[in-house]
């Protein structure tokens, strides 16, 4: 079944989505994946787009990692925990396709944009591109830069809903000589849209433009390659979908950029050589336990692998969708028939409060679901994880078609 051509100005997608495969054995497998993860409880969660719940053995090992440090922590954390951070640069390397000297650790993508937005060379006059749907403390970062230094920020503006030539264009329009920096998300994390990242950080090259790639939204959730995308920075947070504990993220500089990009934090070594300027250790004493759960998160993700949780989150998606959108008013604000589709949409009903569908749902049912609003677009947004099951989903959608019915339209 073909979808309907896509509405723009950010009204939606009103849908039939495509027909979604019956259930088989293979949903089996999935309740073993469930095993590995602790119940989430008393709400069922469709929110893991904010932060994930880690798995119990990443659990476990930072436990562990803490109750080492305390036996004698001077020694502990940076004689023994600190001694594996090389290997997990080098597994995370061969996840995310870099080099391991190219990847310093932090506490979550914000850290890692901010040490890209205000360590990037600049001049008073020099121009930074931005779209409207960037995450707000990212383009907060930018604009600060502006009041501080003088360079100038400008919004790249398009639909969420618009087609990749049509976003293409838009930044190309944008570039003039002046033109220095291209910041790009390449998943937006309001409603799972995924931008045409390989082909504007392709323009970019050609007018001799440094990009910064936030990929908070889509590493380990879905096959990504920093060579193949081209890009001179990229930043995750581990917490999402690589199921790593909360305060772990990951800065990648191209090997060509580091020695010329400042630090967010003055490092303790001097002079500043490589990618460890950028580190989580040059915050002072942190808690070194954290990091422990990285290297047990990264082992079951190659254990399920990145195609199979790709697959599975894109089953999860047009599942619960198929469910819904015969729902009255029913609204997609998130591209359905694309390769790119993910675990995060986002959606609305038509003459429906999202804010009071999102307290009812939660209140009523105890469904967690995230109300979202951005420039002319709002919704309630609905991230499942690989360890969810199509059960959950239906109960979603039978908690969803109730309460629609308690709040006013």
């Amino acid at each position: 079944m073909s979808l309907p051509a896509i509405e723009r100005q950010g009204t939606g997608q009103r849908t039939t989505p495509r027909p979604v495969a019956g259930p088989d054995v293979a949903e089996e497998a999935w309740h073993r994946v469930r095993a590995a993860y602790p119940p989430q409880q008393p709400l069922l969660n469709l929110n893991n787009a904010a932060v994930s719940p880690p798995p119990l053995v990443v659990q476990q090992a930072v436990i562990d990692a803490y109750l080492l440090i305390g036996q004698n922590p001077d020694v502990n954390m940076w004689s023994k925990l600190d001694a594996a951070l090389p290997d997990i640069k080098k597994q995370l390397a061969e996840l995310v396709d870099c080099a391991p000297h190219e990847i310093a650790l932090n506490r979550n993508s914000s850290e890692g944009l901010s040490t890209a937005i205000f360590g990037i060379p600049l001049t008073p006059g020099d121009q930074v591109l931005l779209s409207p749907w960037d995450y707000p403390s990212v383009r907060a970062g930018w604009l600060q830069r502006q009041q501080r230094d003088g360079i100038e920020a400008v919004t790249c503006r398009f639909d969420l809903m618009a087609s990749d030539d049509d976003i293409v264009a838009a930044f190309e329009a944008a570039i003039t000589p002046r033109t220095r920096v291209m910041q790009l998300t390449h998943m937006f994390h309001w409603n799972g849209r995924v931008l045409p990242v390989k082909q504007l950080c392709a323009l970019a090259r050609a007018h001799d433009i440094v990009t910064v790639v936030d990929g908070a939204q889509t590493f380990a959730q879905m096959p990504v390659s920093f060579r193949e995308l081209g890009c001179d920075f990229f930043v995750a947070s581990l917490h999402k979908w690589l199921g790593a504990p909360v305060g772990n993220g990951m800065l990648i500089v191209k090997e060509a950029h580091i020695d010329r990009t400042w630090p967010l934090l003055a490092p303790f070594d001097q002079p500043p050589i490589g990618i460890d300027k950028f580190d989580h250790w040059n915050l002072g004493t942190y808690n070194s336990a954290i990091q422990a759960g990285i290297a047990p998160a990264i082992q079951l993700h190659r254990e399920i692998g990145v195609r199979t949780i790709h697959a599975r989150l894109q089953e999860l998606t047009r599942y619960w969708i198929s469910l819904a959108h015969d729902i009255p008013g029913f609204r997609l604000h998130t591209p359905l028939d694309t390769d790119d589709l993910g675990a995060v949409s986002l959606f609305s009903i038509d003459h429906v409060d999202s804010k009071a569908l999102e307290r009812e749902l939660r209140e009523k049912h105890q469904v967690h679901v995230k109300y979202r609003e951005v420039d002319h677009v709002e919704g309630l947004r609905v991230s499942p994880h690989v360890y969810m099951l199509r059960a959950d989903l239906d109960t979603f959608v039978t908690a969803l078609r109730n309460a629609v019915k308690h709040v006013d339209r």
